[in-house]
């Protein structure tokens, strides 16, 4: 109850704030994020922004581990369902969109808590990258994935380190569409990296044991198998073909499946193996970031209990 009273005051009080305070709960895959940010609004009054590249498409379901309707708990969530599979989704888009969100929260005096995995997405709204809203290039991307296609990802993300240093060592160099999109943003001369941030800011990064992190991959990946996954994906393919999302992983493996390149045993080994590079690849984003503070989640509801401890002091500050 102590938690409850703080945080109507504080809230209230941050309306008159300069800076808006924001939550924000990250981590790898299948640590446990969805659970503990419902604990979290519901605690604080808060509702729900999504930092996940999948889940805005429609459609997008299963393999993207989307929260159901039930799982909500009558939480408020954003960034969900919000754009059809053939519309593009960037950096640029999510934070247009976030801090739009952010307002509308706000406004109604409750607390914006921003949940997910996607690390790109959170850095650049934190540290309030200047993107420019550099527009669509056609003839450099056509060039770019011509490159591509000739010399490879890494010879043209060699490349985007040389031109745009600074820059590059912001992205994934692995992410094609990313490497494009940040050679468009650079050449129209939109590369100022970040401001003063806009927001004041609690990040928290949930974390768990390397061998138990990768056990429960295993199991959601068997999970999504189970529920129907392939269907969704044959589905999704018949309509959509190549888009964005369908390049994610449980997507485009499924599809090399469907394809017949790989076997059925195959499709679900590799989906497991991406799937924990790709934690991997999370956390070490993650460590990159100074602002963010780790929480081991061996022990669940002591976790959240400490991370409740210091929601609540920070709200009244």
């Amino acid at each position: 109850m102590e938690i409850q009273s703080n945080k109507t005051n504080s809230i209230d009080k941050n309306l008159n704030d300069k800076k808006t305070k924001v939550v924000f709960i990250l981590g790898p895959t299948g640590v446990g994020k969805t659970a503990t940010s419902i604990k979290l609004a519901k605690c604080f009054n808060g509702e729900i922004i999504s930092a996940d590249s999948v889940q805005v498409y429609k459609g997008f379901d299963i393999g993207s581990a989307k929260i159901s309707k039930e799982e909500m708990e009558s939480i408020t969530h954003y960034g969900i369902d919000i754009i059809n599979p053939q519309q593009e989704f960037s950096v640029f888009d999510f934070i247009k969109y976030t801090e739009e969100k952010i307002i509308e929260i706000s406004k109604k005096s409750k607390l914006p808590i921003i949940v997910g995995g996607t690390g790109l997405y959170v850095k650049a709204l934190i540290e309030n990258y200047n993107l420019g809203g550099a527009g669509k290039d056609v003839n450099l991307r056509n060039r770019l994935e011509k490159e591509i296609e000739e010399k490879g990802l890494e010879f043209v993300y060699k490349n985007l380190q040389n031109l745009y240093p600074d820059f590059a060592n912001k992205i994934d160099g692995r992410n094609k569409i990313r490497v494009i999109r940040a050679f468009e943003i650079a050449e129209q001369g939109n590369f100022q990296l970040k401001n003063r941030g806009k927001y004041d800011y609690k990040v928290f990064a949930l974390n768990i044991d390397r061998c138990e992190l990768y056990n429960r991959i295993n199991k959601r990946v068997d999970f999504m198998i189970e529920n129907g996954l392939v269907k969704e994906v044959e589905t999704l393919f018949s309509k959509y073909q190549f888009c964005q999302p369908m390049r994610a992983i449980g997507y485009k493996e499924v599809v090399s499946f469907l394809n017949n390149e790989i076997s059925y045993s195959q499709m679900v080994d590799l989906i497991k193996q991406h799937s924990r590079n790709y934690a991997k690849r999370q956390l070490t984003f993650l460590k990159s970031m100074p602002y963010v503070k780790f929480v081991d989640m061996e022990d669940p509801n002591e976790a959240i209990k400490k991370i409740k401890e210091e929601i609540a002091k920070w709200l009244v500050m």
